[in-house]
């Protein structure tokens, strides 16, 4: 069976945020982050993939179209299309669970691949949930779903007020990365918390400042004038947990 013009052309729109949320789906790419998606409970609506791919992977319940190479290209988002492209329903996050645990709060992470590396480094180290400002960049584009390789799939990434939610949690210890902090390899680890993590140009915004108790810093040695957010997140979670 071929894929037709039509499909293209829709698959195609998914590469945008309005059509995305007004259809509540979302594509996923390649044989490691489809391979997690079926033994997740997200649903698989349609797949695409090309002849080695169906014939090592089976599949009796799902929607699935064959196709080849030159027609993966065409809907593939990758420079190099990977042998399978799905099209997933996307989930509706749940109130984060903060209590007894360590969260992440991006405040404004606007680039795709960060939040997508943030998302994995999270899942990496073990945190469970990310609290995102409404400005922080989508859960569902496709360069985010592509760089959490899976991990969204793990990681509970909830978006809303932040300054509200912050406000409900006061019990909680609120930490943040400021240039003015304490170097993080002098604090002891946080057996429970909030870790804010700022836009990648401007830092944490103001009004969220005020609610940072413990201003943390990675102290500089050499003459970068900053880090990227994720790589900032990675280092800072490696002596965290």
């Amino acid at each position: 069976m071929m894929i037709s013009k039509n499909e293209v052309k829709y698959i195609q729109s998914l590469c945008h945020k309005k059509q995305r949320q007004q259809d509540g789906l979302f594509i996923a790419e390649g044989p490691k982050i489809v391979e997690e998606l079926l033994h997740s409970n997200y649903t698989i609506r349609k797949l695409f993939a090309v002849k080695e791919w169906l014939a090592a992977n089976p599949l009796q319940s799902i929607d699935t179209t064959e196709i080849g190479t030159a027609e993966l290209e065409r809907i593939s988002s990758l420079q190099t299309p990977n042998q399978v492209l799905a099209l997933v329903q996307a989930k509706a996050a749940t109130e984060p669970e903060l209590k007894g645990r360590l969260g992440l709060v991006l405040d404004g992470i606007q680039d795709p691949g960060n939040l997508g590396t943030i998302i994995r480094i999270a899942d990496w180290f073990g945190i469970r949930e990310i609290i995102c400002s409404a400005d922080t960049a989508e859960l569902y584009n496709p360069k985010v779903v592509q760089s959490t390789m899976g991990s969204f799939i793990r990681v509970n990434v909830w978006y809303g007020d932040v300054k509200v939610l912050l406000d409900a949690n006061k019990n909680l210890p609120v930490y943040g990365t400021l240039l003015q902090g304490k170097s993080i390899y002098t604090i002891d680890k946080p057996k429970e918390g909030l870790l804010i993590i700022g836009n990648e140009g401007r830092g944490i915004r103001e009004d969220i400042i005020s609610y940072i108790q413990h201003p943390i810093t990675i102290p500089r040695i050499g003459g970068a004038e900053s880090l990227n957010a994720a790589v900032a997140t990675g280092i800072v979670l490696s002596h965290f947990v």
